[in-house]
């Protein structure tokens, strides 16, 4: 008896893009209709099944007793009851088996995966049960048996065990490889582990296994489950082919986190440089809980980040409460100072006064008096025209002076 149809062969050649996936009978509102399937003539039955989707074929089967999980209180209760053991769950799990190998040869994946799983489920509860068994307990699932004319039931042998186990095996690593060109990698690999269970030694298991992981990146793992399938298969042509996958992916997500610790490097050296470079200059900065978005915009050395001996670049917010208007520049340097058109210049002091700033004296010069302090790497300048200077002046003390009443 063949067991698994599918080859390493055959799922290569059936490699497919999104796109033609569309094309294997999916239509867009999600409902999947297993294609026609070319070759050797098939009977009636067989043929007519192929025209219907998997939901119409499994409430078909649900029509039987052997299937029936919504069963209706009315008169043919008991007579179906009577028909619950016709056909073994071996002979259902095989032709849902059979019914997704030919899916997946027309590139029917999502098809083919619920017709495995279909067959997964009767053969899986099989294994439960007689697990349950050993332990002597028993759960509420129809019995491994068949009924004989007497309506006595009979153990099935050990022979026929060892054929559902294949049947379950090959089942799993099938639908492993629908789940792998679905992209459901997490399922494709679990699927794998389902039939190593059964068989440690199933090589196929391990190369999707391998596969699925690859594509997430589990590098380590995915060569883990190479390596123990060319322990098993050297010279599997999939396995080795998988093997160079890893090397190559494993160097590009190498240099990329090189780059990316390199990255990490340079921005802590520059942090410290900029650091050491507001410190020698006696420069008082401070970060609030909610600092404002600034995209690019911050505090550096220019025109190199990386020498020292560059000028402090600060952001600045020109505030005209005069006005009620502002403006930003995004890099006022430390050597700079104020047009003459701007008119006198105000600062907050860190004892919470105001210090007027000359046109004409540079942003180092004042910042490095610790009188004043960068909140949120933004140095804030009051703009005050000549004209309305000490009406704003009077007015800002007498605010403050308010303020500090509440307070």
């Amino acid at each position: 008896m063949h067991i698994e149809d599918i080859t390493d062969e055959v799922a290569a050649k059936l490699q497919v893009s999104s796109e033609s996936q569309q094309q294997d009978g999916s239509t867009a509102n999600g409902k999947n209709v297993t294609p026609a399937v070319a070759g050797p003539g098939l009977s009636p039955a067989r043929a007519e099944g192929y025209n219907k989707t998997v939901d119409e074929v499994v409430a078909e089967l649900k029509q039987s007793p052997f299937f029936m999980t919504d069963l209706e209180e009315n008169d043919d209760t008991e007579a179906l009851k009577a028909l619950a053991y016709e056909g073994s769950p071996l002979d259902v799990a095989t032709d849902f088996k059979n019914k997704g190998n030919e899916c997946f040869k027309v590139k029917g994946w999502w098809n083919a995966k619920e017709f495995y799983t279909k067959g997964i489920l009767v053969l899986a509860a099989e294994e439960r049960k007689r697990a349950a068994a050993a332990r002597g307990e028993k759960l509420d699932l129809p019995p491994t048996t068949t009924s004989n004319t007497e309506g006595e039931e009979e153990e099935i042998g050990e022979e026929e065990i060892q054929e559902q186990r294949k049947v379950l095996e090959a089942s799993y690593v099938n639908r492993a490889a629908c789940n792998l060109e679905l992209k459901n990698y997490r399922s494709c690999w679990l699927d794998c582990a389902g039939a190593l269970r059964l068989n440690p030694r199933n090589v196929k298991a391990f190369y999707r296994s391998a596969r699925a992981l690859l594509a997430v990146d589990r590098i380590a793992e995915a060569d883990d489950a190479c390596a123990r399938g060319l322990a098993l298969d050297e010279k599997n042509a999939s396995l080795q082919a998988v093997a160079r996958d890893i090397v190559k992916r494993n160097e590009l997500v190498t240099a990329k986190a090189r780059k990316e610790e390199e990255r990490v490097a340079r921005e802590t050296r520059r942090d410290v440089l900029l650091k050491a470079a507001l410190g020698a200059r006696n420069i008082a900065t401070r970060t609030t809980e909610k600092p404002p978005e600034m995209e690019d915009a911050r505090i550096q050395l220019v025109p190199d980040p990386d020498d020292p001996r560059s000028a402090v670049s600060f952001p600045a917010l020109l505030l005209y409460p005069a006005d009620f208007e502002t403006d930003f520049i995004k890099a006022f340097n430390e050597t700079e100072t104020l047009a003459d058109h701007l008119g006198y210049c105000y600062m907050d002091t860190v004892s919470g006064g105001i210090i007027k700033v000359g046109k004409k004296v540079s942003l180092l010069k004042v910042l490095s008096t610790n009188k004043v302090e960068v909140v949120d790497e933004v140095v804030r300048l009051f703009v005050v025209p000549k004209a309305k200077a000490e009406g704003w002046l009077q007015k800002y003390k007498e605010d403050k002076a308010k303020r500090m009443g509440r307070g």
